[in-house]
């Protein structure tokens, strides 16, 4: 566990990420990150957009069904 704090920008409130958090995310300053609450009411930090993760999951199901389809295609 990594512990952090809440800092008021402005507006806003702010959390510093480390350099070892930025590590565990594989990203870098300047990147967008995604929060996902979860239903236990926690959030997650994500380097990689969910949804698109879940369609390319949907897209290599589709393709292993089809393949003799695609490669003919091909």
């Amino acid at each position: 566990m990594i512990e952090t704090k809440i800092r008021k920008v402005g507006n806003s409130a702010v959390i510093t990420l480390t350099t070892e958090m930025l590590t565990m995310l594989d990203a870098k300053e300047g990147d967008t990150l995604f929060v996902v609450r979860g239903d236990d009411g926690s959030l997650r930090v994500m380097a990689h957009d969910p949804s698109v993760a879940a369609a390319l999951a949907a897209a290599e199901v589709v393709m292993d069904e089809n393949r003799d389809l695609l490669q003919a295609l091909a």
